[in-house]
């Protein structure tokens, strides 16, 4: 059974659809640590040590994501789990940006999946499946 972190990044308390993306993944099958809201780049990385994770997935819903995920990957690199993938979204930018641009910045950051504003957990199922091998 693979394993996945998922929280909700910074300053953020939007705990609905971190949620919603828990209950998804556990009924599909996945092992899901929840960090919950207001959580570190530390505490993303720490929990996928102790749990030996496959994957870390970011949420923000605040418009700070972009700040609170820069540097990630080189974290990550640092504590030994540099291969681990990193999938990230929700509202990560503050207001309307261009999508294709976000997804540039993101990717530049190490993430390995970026997805936009209102995207439901099932669409991020398939590529789940793909990147864990399954």
């Amino acid at each position: 059974m693979k394993t996945i972190v998922i929280g909700v990044i910074g300053a953020d308390v939007h705990a609905v659809g971190n949620k919603i993306i828990e209950y998804t993944l556990n009924n599909v099958g996945y092992n899901v640590i929840n960090i919950g809201v207001l959580s570190s780049q530390e505490d993303f990385i720490n929990a996928a040590i102790e749990t030996n994770a496959d994957l870390i997935m970011v949420s923000s819903l605040y418009g700070h994501g972009e700040l609170d995920c820069r540097g990630m990957r080189e974290k990550c690199i640092e504590a030994g789990i540099g291969n681990i993938y990193l999938y990230v979204g929700g509202n990560i930018v503050v207001g309307k940006q261009d999508f294709t641009e976000i997804k540039k910045t993101f990717s530049d950051m190490g993430f390995n999946r970026i997805y936009p504003p209102g995207t439901p957990i099932d669409d991020a199922l398939t590529d789940l499946q793909g990147d864990l091998g399954e």
